[in-house]
């Protein structure tokens, strides 16, 4: 079978459809089905010029947004690179991003076309502060969902709690298959060290859907209580000139160090004792599976996927969102008892092997491939 993985990002993009999908066509290539990567470079702006008209909702009631206009006008230019670059026809195309769906099926509509939903662009943008629930960039993106219910040939998702939040968006919700990410575990290779003092680490895209001024005030609680920690922050993003103004202000700065973006973090997480994010919306929160892997005890919030890979004192801690003190109990909790650390990074370790093995994805996979082929 020829298969065609079509991304938004390019595979070199730091986060948990990019790191994971290039290892999907390796052990698919391995077993001799064909399979390629298609994105649209970010020097691909301003290209296309279509008309895009979409059959579950009229487009023009939503003109006149910046949001929306550079939504549609990305649509475009996808829809130009994909005629400019792929000359070729596929047994089955996969897409990891709405635009990349549509325009697929739009260009190929005899191939089946799959579509996995991996994150909520409406949710990261009203976290963001950069548009408002229930304004017109939000009930667009939102009905894109009923649009690719419409023309997907088969609609995923990466947990069961994404799948709940599309619920009101879809008519048949329980026909969205739901299958988590899965990781490479020769990528991860847990390291025994003793830290004097414990190093705290998070990954990320600096933005405040993540919830890192919270994870900072958090912080400046930890350090009033007398408990030593250094906190490392591996990501970049707009906030971070905010983030770094408000570590000075909560007399962090000797306690925290920004290390900007970094391709693959997953090298430098063993190093380190405790991964904490306490984020304010995720859809699975890949970052958490891989630092389980990587031997680390977790930290996050209550809050979509992360609860669905965390049970809370078994494998990790939870704690809701937006409350500091509670991080900061959960963090003293894992810092000042170092065995208990060890048992909670263990047990997320076990259960991330079992759970997030790229082979079960590949077996869910073959699967659903085969059975798209066959309709």
């Amino acid at each position: 079978m020829n298969i065609l993985q079509a991304l938004f990002f390019p595979p070199e993009q730091p986060g948990g459809v990019s790191s994971m999908v290039p290892y999907i066509q390796e052990r698919f290539n391995k077993m001799n089905w064909q399979m390629e990567l298609f994105s649209l470079p970010k020097r691909i702006r301003g290209k296309g010029q279509e008309n895009i008209v979409f059959d579950t909702f009229d487009v023009k009631s939503f003109e006149d947004s910046p949001i929306i206009d550079k939504y549609l006008q990305t649509y475009r230019d996808y829809i130009w690179w994909t005629r400019m670059r792929i000359n070729k026809s596929y047994d089955l195309i996969h897409a990891h991003h709405p635009i990349a769906g549509l325009v697929m099926k739009q260009l190929f509509p005899d191939t089946p076309v799959l579509m996995t939903i991996h994150s909520s662009y409406e949710q990261e943008l009203i976290l963001n502060g950069k548009i408002e629930a229930g304004g017109p960039e939000h009930r667009f993106l939102t009905s894109i969902y009923r649009e690719l219910e419409t023309k997907m040939d088969r609609l995923m998702t990466v947990s069961q709690s994404f799948r709940s939040y599309l619920s009101p968006y879809l008519q048949q919700p329980e026909q969205v298959k739901v299958i988590a990410n899965g990781f490479d575990e020769k990528r991860f290779r847990p390291i025994s060290h003793e830290s004097q003092v414990t190093q705290l680490i998070t990954v990320c895209r600096l933005v405040p859907a993540k919830g890192l001024d919270i994870l900072l005030k958090a912080c400046a609680e930890l350090k009033k209580r007398g408990n030593p920690f250094v906190l490392h922050i591996i990501g970049d993003g707009p906030i971070r000139k905010e983030l770094e103004q408000l570590a000075v202000e909560l007399d962090l700065y000797d306690e925290i160090i920004f290390y900007g973006y970094m391709l693959h973090p997953e090298e430098f997480m063993p190093f380190f004792d405790i991964f904490v994010l306490p984020s304010r919306a995720e859809a699975f929160g890949s970052v958490f599976a891989e630092a389980a892997l990587c031997w680390l005890a977790l930290v996050g919030t209550n809050v979509g996927g992360i609860a669905e890979q965390i049970e809370d004192g078994v494998n990790g801690l939870l704690v809701p969102p937006e409350d500091p003190i509670a991080l900061c109990e959960a963090l003293e909790k894992l810092i000042s008892d170092p065995i208990y650390r060890y048992n909670m990074a263990r047990s997320a370790w076990d259960k991330a092997k079992k759970d997030y093995s790229l082979q079960r994805v590949i077996s869910q996979l073959k699967q659903v491939y085969s059975e798209a082929k066959k309709q």
